[in-house]
């Protein structure tokens, strides 16, 4: 594959898991949305559902590895480290391509994120529905903010992830059937419902950084913060997680 490949390839399969799962969050928490509140099972499929498409579609130009976490591993247990930088470019920026996607579906509900006129309670109180905030929707919150606990939970949850991805390299017959994709994103589904709790599973320092960059600069009304205190935790852990999986893999396999 040529360098080319790889950065077209990545920034495609990026921009459509990006724009698959900042999409269901959005359908999922936004006013005016058919979806909304409809739940942490539909958000998780939603994700598992977008890393089937985006790495399908990418597989043919680049491997569709669309995560910084995936691409180390590979690296660490093969010693291949060349393309490494082609990768990490292009799936920021086909994450930052696949958040400006997103909000442009949702655009109408973006800019109604603002407080509506309520009716008056029985005392007078206001009981109009406040602005929703929007980070979620592009990138990942702790339920708990603890750096130490959220740190070993992306790392965790990201072993969890790139470590099957190289194990599923060794069974016979899963390359040649093309039915890897598809196995790789019931993975990402299942750590969703399973380790996803504590911190929202960025388990993807692309799929977290791009689209949290995106918001910082996006003109939606009363979006909140973006938070950037919390930002390196799903950064530096999926990383961590990643290197740690491909030399778990290298030694055990």
């Amino acid at each position: 594959m040529s360098n080319g490949d790889i950065f077209v390839g990545e920034v495609i399969g990026t921009a459509i898991l990006i724009l698959f799962g900042a999409g269901v969050c959005a359908a999922v928490t936004l006013r005016h949305s058919k979806a909304r509140a409809s739940g942490w099972i539909v958000i998780a499929f939603g994700w598992g559902f977008g890393v089937l498409a985006g790495a399908y579609t990418a597989a043919p130009l680049s491997g569709g590895h669309l995560n910084p976490a995936v691409t180390l591993g590979i690296a660490v247990d093969t010693g291949e480290w060349g393309d490494v930088w082609v990768y990490l470019v292009g799936q920021m920026a086909g994450a930052m391509l696949g958040a400006g996607l997103a909000y442009l579906v949702y655009l109408a509900q973006f800019q109604a994120n603002v407080r509506p006129e309520g009716a008056a309670g029985a005392a007078g109180e206001d009981t109009a529905e406040e602005p929703t905030p929007t980070l979620g929707i592009f990138s990942t919150i702790p339920e708990i903010r603890n750096p130490v606990a959220n740190l070993i939970t992306e790392i965790i949850a990201t072993i969890a992830l790139v470590l099957p991805v190289l194990a599923f390299g060794l069974t016979e017959g899963l390359g040649e059937s093309g039915i890897t994709v598809l196995i790789v994103s019931l993975l990402v589904v299942g750590i969703g419902l399973s380790l996803g709790g504590p911190t929202g599973y960025a388990i993807n320092p692309a799929r977290d950084l791009g689209p949290r960059i995106v918001h910082t600069f996006l003109p939606i009304p009363n979006k909140g913060t973006s938070d950037w205190g919390y930002a390196w935790i799903p950064a530096v852990g999926p990383l961590v997680g990643g290197v740690l999986a491909g030399l778990l893999y290298n030694a055990a396999f």
